[in-house]
Protein backbone atom coordinates (compact mmCIF):
# COMPACT_ATOMS: atom_id res chain seq x y z
CA UNK A 1 0.00 0.00 0.00
CA UNK A 2 1.37 3.14 -1.06
CA UNK A 3 -0.09 6.57 -0.37
CA UNK A 4 0.47 9.67 -2.78
CA UNK A 5 -1.11 13.06 -2.60
CA UNK A 6 -2.32 15.00 -5.77
CA UNK A 7 -3.46 18.55 -3.79
CA UNK A 8 -3.36 22.00 -5.28
CA UNK A 9 0.25 22.12 -3.99
CA UNK A 10 1.28 19.57 -5.67
CA UNK A 11 0.06 20.62 -9.15
CA UNK A 12 1.30 22.77 -11.81
CA UNK A 13 -0.18 26.41 -12.79
CA UNK A 14 -1.78 26.22 -16.50
CA UNK A 15 -1.97 29.32 -18.62
CA UNK A 16 -2.19 27.79 -22.06
CA UNK A 17 -5.36 28.49 -24.34
CA UNK A 18 -5.50 31.74 -21.55
CA UNK A 19 -6.37 29.83 -19.00
CA UNK A 20 -5.85 29.92 -15.20
CA UNK A 21 -5.67 27.13 -12.96
CA UNK A 22 -3.56 23.93 -11.34
CA UNK A 23 -3.37 20.78 -12.43
CA UNK A 24 -2.78 18.15 -10.73
CA UNK A 25 -1.66 14.96 -12.45
CA UNK A 26 -3.05 11.51 -11.07
CA UNK A 27 -2.41 8.43 -14.00
CA UNK A 28 -2.18 8.09 -17.60
CA UNK A 29 -2.43 4.67 -18.72
CA UNK A 30 -2.07 3.02 -22.27
CA UNK A 31 -3.93 0.07 -21.57
CA UNK A 32 -7.75 -0.53 -20.66
CA UNK A 33 -8.66 0.91 -17.25
CA UNK A 34 -11.87 0.58 -15.06
CA UNK A 35 -13.09 4.43 -13.32
CA UNK A 36 -15.58 4.27 -11.16
CA UNK A 37 -16.99 6.93 -8.34
CA UNK A 38 -17.30 4.89 -4.95
CA UNK A 39 -19.69 7.25 -2.31
CA UNK A 40 -19.38 5.40 0.99
CA UNK A 41 -22.36 6.78 3.12
CA UNK A 42 -21.86 7.59 7.10
CA UNK A 43 -20.35 4.08 8.58
CA UNK A 44 -20.04 2.79 5.09
CA UNK A 45 -17.38 0.09 3.93
CA UNK A 46 -15.56 -1.41 1.16
CA UNK A 47 -15.43 -4.98 2.73
CA UNK A 48 -11.88 -6.78 3.06
CA UNK A 49 -10.84 -8.07 -0.63
CA UNK A 50 -8.02 -8.82 -2.76
CA UNK A 51 -7.12 -5.98 -5.50
CA UNK A 52 -8.42 -7.95 -8.81
CA UNK A 53 -6.04 -5.64 -10.32
CA UNK A 54 -3.67 -3.03 -9.45
CA UNK A 55 -6.31 -0.18 -7.75
CA UNK A 56 -5.68 3.70 -7.65
CA UNK A 57 -8.03 4.84 -4.75
CA UNK A 58 -8.48 9.16 -5.26
CA UNK A 59 -10.11 10.33 -2.56
CA UNK A 60 -12.39 13.35 -3.46
CA UNK A 61 -14.35 14.34 -0.64
CA UNK A 62 -14.83 13.36 2.99
CA UNK A 63 -12.61 11.29 5.23
CA UNK A 64 -11.50 8.08 5.90
CA UNK A 65 -9.74 4.38 7.27
CA UNK A 66 -7.60 2.05 4.90
CA UNK A 67 -5.73 -0.83 5.49
CA UNK A 68 -3.70 -3.42 3.88
CA UNK A 69 -3.23 -7.27 5.19
CA UNK A 70 -2.21 -6.05 8.49
CA UNK A 71 -4.95 -4.47 10.86
CA UNK A 72 -3.42 -0.96 11.32
CA UNK A 73 -5.87 1.49 9.34
CA UNK A 74 -4.63 5.09 8.26
CA UNK A 75 -6.43 8.02 8.46
CA UNK A 76 -7.16 9.24 4.59
CA UNK A 77 -9.12 12.52 3.41
CA UNK A 78 -9.51 14.40 0.36
CA UNK A 79 -6.42 14.95 -1.86
CA UNK A 80 -4.69 11.57 -0.42
CA UNK A 81 -4.18 8.40 -3.17
CA UNK A 82 -4.09 5.06 -2.08
CA UNK A 83 -2.69 2.41 -4.28
CA UNK A 84 -2.70 -1.44 -4.18
CA UNK A 85 -0.91 -3.87 -6.14
CA UNK A 86 -2.84 -6.28 -7.62
CA UNK A 87 -3.69 -9.77 -5.10
CA UNK A 88 -2.75 -7.12 -2.27
CA UNK A 89 -5.34 -7.28 0.72
CA UNK A 90 -7.37 -4.61 1.41
CA UNK A 91 -10.37 -2.48 3.16
CA UNK A 92 -12.02 0.93 2.82
CA UNK A 93 -13.85 2.26 5.32
CA UNK A 94 -15.80 5.84 6.32
CA UNK A 95 -17.05 6.91 9.60
CA UNK A 96 -18.49 10.29 8.35
CA UNK A 97 -18.84 9.66 4.07
CA UNK A 98 -15.95 9.19 1.86
CA UNK A 99 -16.95 10.45 -2.34
CA UNK A 100 -13.73 8.75 -4.38
CA UNK A 101 -12.64 8.13 -7.93
CA UNK A 102 -11.34 4.47 -8.24
CA UNK A 103 -9.56 3.62 -10.96
CA UNK A 104 -8.40 -0.53 -11.68
CA UNK A 105 -6.13 -1.12 -14.59
CA UNK A 106 -3.19 -3.68 -14.76
CA UNK A 107 -1.03 -0.32 -15.76
CA UNK A 108 -0.86 1.84 -12.97
CA UNK A 109 2.34 3.46 -11.80
CA UNK A 110 1.05 6.60 -10.00
CA UNK A 111 4.68 7.43 -8.68
CA UNK A 112 5.10 8.62 -12.57
CA UNK A 113 2.50 11.53 -11.75
CA UNK A 114 2.14 11.98 -8.08
CA UNK A 115 4.58 12.83 -5.16
CA UNK A 116 4.17 10.49 -2.38
CA UNK A 117 2.41 11.29 0.83
CA UNK A 118 4.63 12.37 3.47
Amino acid sequence: MEFYTFSKDSGKRISKFNSNFIMSRVIQTDKAANIGCMHLEENGVVGYHQAVVPQLLVVIVGEGYVRNDKEEYFKVESGDAVFWEKDEWHETKSDKGLTAIVIESMELTPSFFMPLKK
